[in-house]
């Protein structure tokens, strides 16, 4: 069965892709799928309903494993399917009970499998099958990350889930791996992990016309650019505060390909992106190339870092511009910090440095800009700011209503919080 307004196509240099058959204007649902198998992150286990993503209090436990919540009974009885792979697995092993995210999706997928007989609804243009696993792509270190869940795998689920071939198993990891989402809240929260067939279709550009967003563990897919009929639509699969050299080493590292989009062909915000500080000596070649690899190591290393934000900031900052990108991921990442030690007013300074240069950075409609604006926003009513809260509220609330709809619970709760503060 097609989906209404999208259809499957051969992308011309790309392989498969997703086009549209009518016009979307900024802001329209394009198409919503569900997940053919998703799973809740373990450290929102007792804020999240395990089978509906519902954030609610007074969620009800597992009464097995006291470790899985629901809204209610048919909530539990909608999610036993999967959770019985867990649940008893959970109560053998306590504590060390510990398998990855990924494990976990993995698992469920297998299940389904076994069980499926007709297509899934979250697969009306691809199947599961059909993902792309890149095995002859992987280095060493994939492979070998790759071996260790599916030891983990026959360690916690052995007792419950009969297991495909090793070859098998290792296609599906490369396919979760290369082709799931991260399943988020509007301030880009980490929820869980996912996999959408249909939605995992489009391609990457760093000009996306469309964004994924999620009502529980739903996905959405919603027109950030007006995109006309016999369009492809393109997502991104990466954050594009980043430069182009930086945007593509990780495009190759984790998706194998090198992006040919408009903004990676002309760099056009590159100069912005990698600005310096207006020294009466400019720093040599060679000062610069250490600090762009500096800034790439704070990135990939960070929490063996935080301890260090402050020191990182003070030495790139002797060369770099605070709207330089690897300042504003050092000073993203102390505003987490801050907000962790609950140092409000060092989160919101944090915060004032940052907002300006994302509005600017990311394209119009970006979920990082209206994160950031939420963060702040709250952060300022907080401190008793409520004209500058209100200010950013306000404007996370464009962005949200394009991103994820009017009747979005994300948008109406927004609506209402600023309604309070007026």
């Amino acid at each position: 069965m097609p989906r209404p307004g999208v259809d499957r196509f051969d992308s011309p240099g790309k392989g498969r892709g997703l086009r549209v058959t009518k016009r979307f204007k900024v802001g329209d649902l394009v198409f919503v799928s569900p997940a053919y198998s998703y799973v809740l992150s373990a450290n929102e286990r007792g804020f999240y309903c395990e089978f509906c993503f519902a954030r609610k209090e007074g969620l009800a436990k597992c009464g097995k494993c006291k470790r899985a919540f629901y809204c209610n009974v048919g909530c539990q009885k909608g999610d036993w399917a999967m959770h019985k792979l867990e649940c008893s697995s959970m109560c053998a092993y306590g504590e060390n009970w510990c398998p990855s995210e990924t494990v976990r999706l993995v698992a469920r997928i297998i299940a389904k499998q076994k069980t499926q007989k007709e297509r899934d609804p979250s697969e009306k243009l691809l199947q599961v099958e059909e993902l792309e696993a890149h095995l002859d792509k992987m280095d060493n270190e994939k492979h070998e990350m790759n071996e260790t869940d599916i030891a983990a795998l026959h360690h916690f689920y052995s007792k419950h889930l009969e297991f495909p071939d090793h070859n098998s198993l290792l296609t599906i990891f490369c396919q979760v791996n290369c082709n799931g989402f991260t399943v988020e809240d509007e301030e880009l929260s980490h929820l869980g992990s996912a996999v959408y067939p249909d939605v995992a279709l489009m391609n990457h550009s760093c000009c996306p016309n469309v964004l994924v967003t999620y009502k529980g563990h739903v996905a959405e897919v919603r027109a950030v650019q007006q995109i006309n009929p016999g369009d492809e639509v393109y997502t991104s699969y990466i954050d594009l505060l980043y430069p182009t050299e930086d945007r593509n080493v990780r495009l190759k590292d984790a998706y194998y390909f090198t992006c040919d989009c408009k903004e990676c062909a002309t760099k056009a915000k590159d100069k912005a992106k990698m600005k310096l500080r207006k020294l009466s000596e400019p720093p040599a070649p060679e000062e610069l190339r250490k600090m762009f690899l500096y800034g790439r190591s704070i990135i990939e290393d960070f929490r063996r870092l935080l301890t260090m934000c402050e020191l990182s900031l003070d030495k790139m900052g002797a060369v770099f511009d605070d709207a330089n990108v690897y300042m504003l991921h050092m000073m993203y990442q102390s505003m987490g910090v801050c907000l962790a030690l609950e140092d409000w007013d060092g989160a919101a300074s944090y915060g004032e440095k940052i907002i300006k240069p994302y509005s600017t950075l990311y394209p119009a409609y970006s979920l990082n800009v209206a994160s950031i604006c939420l963060k702040l926003g709250r952060l300022y009513t907080a401190l008793d700011r409520p004209s500058q809260g209100l200010r950013l509220l306000k404007k996370a609330l464009v962005i949200l209503e394009v991103t994820h709809g009017k009747d979005h619970n994300c948008v109406t709760d927004l609506k209402k919080e600023i309604v309070q503060l007026k």
